[in-house]
């Protein structure tokens, strides 16, 4: 790997920035302010904090309700991201009763917890940081606090402790691995009676504390010893190759292929059932920059995969190793087999480790998640997974930052991590767990889902019924103006990191499998397929040219069976089971006159969706379909069926645009308007596994006794 010019460690402390954030936050004090401005210096640099990571806090005084003047300190909350805190991301606590801890000798985890939530100032404030003990402790103003990369590489070092001393200097502690909470506290209050003078505490393997009076001087020591630490790793590592010099790279087309059929093998590998049955999955990101395909092919991959993290920290996100794949082959069978071993092994050795090292006073091992997190895979990169799309966002970038650090490491003469019981008296630590504890699933959490036709009103509205319910959409269409549309629409009220968007023609199957193959690198896979893409001629039997009829049956059948085709490989290699729910209608029961193009292609997708049901069950798919009717969409995402045959329609009845929706709604039994969002609602229903159900017809249109399911 020839190594980029790494980041140099910059002071970027600006007055007038700091200013105006104290003009922005007046109503807060201006400590506070000023916490919230350095903080965000140190958050926007990821080789100092990654997402939650590090802790920084300020001492200051508030009146309380009352009117009396009362000692307080703002610590981080727990997990909140340093580049983005606001003033309500710390938490205040009354600081003299957290002083007073400082004399005991022993605080258990369930007490500190308590005196961290009763001296609390403000109830609806978010957890403080694990680590408040430490700022609170010590006397200075401001406390800053991070797991530099650079810090990290010489105290996971054979002589990590004689490094940091030679090269921070005598101002800076250097204190054993201890756990966070209390006894880190204690530990870092007995250096600073000892030598007052100090101006940073380095805990090994863990990270740096700097800390002073003025906000300026706290973040700007920080920077100054990573900044030490930065330049003397490159000097000592100047010249020594991480990787091998040629790397000779697979075509990007059969490159792009072996990275989707990988992810879609590792995610099948590693979900697993739930007590009600139900398939736990997870979401998967893909990390593919030079630097971590050189160091995929280096000679140390095996070894910095077997090896720990760089701080315990991390493992709640990333497990304590990784999984390395020296070839994915070319073979689906041997694909699978190969990746099943490589987990399975994984699991037997966290599984032996655990009863080895767990923390005394249990762990369930029924309830013990012994799954990988990373996947280092010659010619790829990184993959990483996660039970949500944002775990698995940061579980990629602890990762790369871990694998470069590593090799950094091993080319100064060693990587020497952490023992395992720490390991796992971290993961498993109460305060560490809450963490990663998740709301209530939503019905389709862990679920991608792929649907054509989404820039339509149909396709629009299941798309977001979708999100809604918890899984990551992939929205497709021809239309790109109004594809982008739709996307847009939907990452602003989902994010942006659950929905993407692709362009590709239905007709053509060579195009579908690589959107699908492009659907898998950005999400991992597909375990819901929404065939919706569909188009319509108005004409009787006798004008209906034969080229328009084609072209329907092209769209609305071949485009059906098209993508039908191309996801049953994908299905199997997850092994996972899935959902394809097909978007038909109403006209495969009731069809209308001078609509025959529409009504024989759908009737015809309606037949082969009969037929997938019938062959994929095999492998665990079930194929429903729903027959909605009169869905009109609105004026943000109309639908292109009503646009197409609704102004015909409107003249022939003497209708405007909400005359001709209302005369739907009374022609249904129900006499209710069919939204598209109710069309999703089916979709869920059938992707949520409620009932055991394949090849089932669901009407949503308000009810038509010629069109019911016969």
């Amino acid at each position: 790997m020839k190594r980029k010019k790494k980041y140099k460690m910059k002071n970027l402390f600006n007055k007038n920035d700091s200013l105006g954030l104290i003009k922005k936050y007046s109503v807060f004090p201006e400590d506070l302010a000023l916490r919230v401005y350095t903080s965000r210096l140190l958050g926007s640099n990821p080789s100092l904090v990654l997402h939650g990571g590090g802790n920084t806090s300020v001492k200051t005084k508030i009146k309380d309700i009352t009117g009396e003047e009362k000692d307080v300190i703002y610590v981080k909350g727990s997990g909140i991201d340093l580049c983005s805190i606001c003033p309500d991301g710390f938490s205040g606590l009354n600081i003299a009763p957290l002083i007073r801890l400082g004399k005991l000798d022993f605080l258990s985890d369930e007490d500190m917890d308590n005196q961290l939530k009763i001296n609390r100032i403000m109830a609806e404030s978010p957890p403080p940081s694990v680590e408040t003990l430490v700022h609170a402790f010590l006397p200075h103003k401001y406390i800053d606090h991070t797991h530099a990369d650079s810090i990290m590489i010489l105290t996971n070092h054979k002589n990590g402790k004689h490094l940091v001393r030679d090269v921070l200097g005598e101002k800076v502690a250097v204190i054993d691995y201890i756990m966070s909470g209390f006894p880190l506290a204690k530990a870092v209050l007995r250096e600073y009676e000892n030598n007052s003078e100090l101006k940073a505490v380095v805990v090994m393997n863990h990270g740096i504390f700097t800390f002073a009076d003025d906000v300026e001087t706290s973040y700007g020591g920080m920077i100054d010893f990573v900044d030490r630490a930065e330049k003397y790793i490159e000097e000592k590592i100047k010249g020594i190759s991480l990787s091998p010099s040629e790397i000779e790279m697979p075509e990007a087309e059969s490159r792009r292929d072996s990275m989707g059929r990988f992810v879609q093998a590792a995610r099948g590998a590693c979900a697993f059932p739930l007590p009600d049955g139900k398939i736990r999955r997870f979401h998967v990101k893909i990390c593919s920059t030079p630097d971590l395909i050189a160091a995929s092919w280096s000679s140390l991959a095996q070894k910095i995969c077997a090896s720990g993290v760089l701080t315990p920290d991390h493992v709640i996100r990333t497990k304590n190793k990784m999984v390395y794949i020296e070839s994915v082959p070319e073979n689906d069978h041997d694909l699978n087999t190969l990746v099943e071993m490589k987990v399975n092994q994984f699991k037997e050795a966290y599984m032996a480790s655990l009863q080895n090292y767990a923390p005394s006073g249990g762990i369930n091992e029924k309830e013990t998640d012994p799954y990988p997190r990373l996947f280092l895979v010659a010619g790829i990169g990184l993959v990483a997974l996660g039970f949500t799309r944002k775990d698995a966002l940061i579980a990629a970038d602890i990762g790369e930052h871990t694998i470069l650090a590593k090799l950094r490491g091993e080319a100064m003469g060693g990587y020497l991590p952490i023992s395992e019981d720490h390991i796992f008296d971290m993961e498993f630590w109460g305060f560490q767990q809450k963490k990663v504890k998740h709301l209530s699933p939503g019905l389709l959490e862990g679920m991608v889902a792929l649907v054509t036709g989404a820039a339509g009103a149909i396709g629009f509205g299941v798309a977001k019924q979708l999100l809604k319910t918890g899984a990551v959409v992939a929205l497709a269409d021809l239309d790109e103006k109004k594809l982008a549309k739709a996307q847009s629409i939907l990452a602003d009220e989902y994010g942006e990191d659950l929905v993407t968007s692709i362009v590709f023609d239905v007709t053509d199957y060579q195009a579908v499998e690589k959107a699908f193959t492009e659907i898998s690198i950005r999400f991992g896979g597909i375990d819901l397929l929404v065939p919706n893409a569909g188009i319509a001629h108005v004409a009787t039997i006798e004008e209906l040219d034969p080229d328009k009829f084609d072209k329907v049956i092209d769209v609305n059948l071949k485009g059906t069976f098209n993508v039908m085709k191309a996801v049953a490989p994908i299905f199997k290699r997850q092994n996972t089971g899935g959902n394809i729910v097909v978007i038909s209608t109403k006209n495969v029961f009731d069809p209308g006159a001078a609509f025959g193009a529409y009504s024989a292609s759908k009737a015809g997708a309606h037949q082969i969706s009969k037929i997938a049901a019938i062959e994929f069950a095999q492998f665990d798919v079930r194929v429903n379909m729903i027959n909605p009717d009169a869905v009109f969409g609105d004026a943000e995402i109309s639908s292109k069926l009503w646009d197409l045959i609704g102004p015909a329609r409107m003249k022939s009845r003497g209708l405007d645009p909400e005359g001709l929706k209302e005369y739907y709604i009374n022609r249904n039994l129900l006499k209710k308007p069919v939204l598209a969002e109710h069309v999703g609602n089916g979709v869920v229903f059938f992707a949520s596994g409620q009932t055991p159900t394949t090849g089932a017809s669901l009407p949503v249109d308000g009810g038509n006794s010629a069109a019911f399911p016969r």
